[in-house]
């Protein structure tokens, strides 16, 4: 109760109602300016400002028409195998020769291109349908590869065009030489089933490795020339590996979407 009835005599008291006002400290009126100042920026980039995003995806290196399986019209005992793994043939070229009751048999190339994978050996028996050999679309050597980008189908529509494209090549040490740029050159309107990637790439086993966590949809990326590196393309690195690429070649892509605007996302 004393402590009560000194609080009130003192409040009843006027004898200090004539010393001065005590303001914000120095430091208080620094937190409060710094306050204010990032509140204005984050006001102003919520409204102006952009989020980039990217989505990752399995890549191959390809020429840009493709590869497709060769399969034997007939069915009958190899005898003999008439081109080699990475040869260059022109249409209708031999690849192996089938017995069959009816007679030998000559199987062909459908297209010009390089001849990837060979599935058959001399003596084996196959059935009229059965792949093979691997056939890559390419006419001339210095055609120029591409890299196709099997993107889920999801992300597909938010891919703008030619949107910059990072390749992480399997082959290339990226601590070293960096990553491989490119740019999208199309994007696909349809997913694709594992028997299209099959056809294209000419390995089922892509087909069905691309196809396990649903459809995709192919990105066409063309790889960024420049004269100045031993691959011809142009790398993170100035001079990127001292080597060429080959088509077929695996790789893992990062492709920019489209820009976002924060307020978009942040607002309810």
């Amino acid at each position: 109760m004393q402590f009560r009835q000194q609080a009130l005599a003192k409040l009843q008291s006027p004898e200090e109602l004539d010393l001065p006002v005590r303001f914000a400290r120095p430091q208080g009126w620094l937190v409060l300016s710094v306050t204010v100042v990032v509140m204005a920026a984050a006001s102003v980039w919520a409204v102006s400002g952009s989020v980039a995003s990217t989505v990752g995806a399995p890549a191959v290196l390809t020429h840009g028409q493709g590869s497709y399986i060769l399969q034997s019209p007939v069915a009958g005992q190899v005898t003999a195998v008439l081109a080699e793994q990475g040869q260059r043939l022109p249409a209708n070229s031999p690849v192996l020769k089938v017995r069959t009751a009816k007679g030998d048999t000559v199987v062909r190339t459908v297209a010009a291109g390089r001849v990837t994978a060979l599935a058959a050996t001399i003596g084996q028996i196959i059935s009229t349908g059965a792949n093979v050999a691997a056939v890559e679309k390419v006419a001339h050597t210095k055609d120029p590869l591409y890299a196709t980008v099997y993107v889920p189908a999801e992300n597909a529509a938010s891919i703008p065009d030619k949107a910059a494209v990072d390749l992480t090549v399997s082959s290339v040490p990226t601590q070293e030489y960096g990553v491989l740029r490119g740019h999208v050159k199309s994007v696909d309107r349809s997913a694709q089933s594992a028997q299209q990637i099959a056809a294209f790439l000419g390995d089922q086993q892509l087909g069905e490795q691309f196809t396990k966590d649903g459809r995709p949809v192919a990105v066409l990326v063309k790889l960024d020339k420049e004269s100045g590196t031993k691959s011809g393309y142009r790398w993170s690195s100035a001079d990127g590996p001292p080597f060429s690429l080959t088509s077929m070649t695996m790789a893992e892509a990062s492709i920019r979407l489209a820009d976002q605007r924060p307020v978009d996302w942040l607002l309810p």
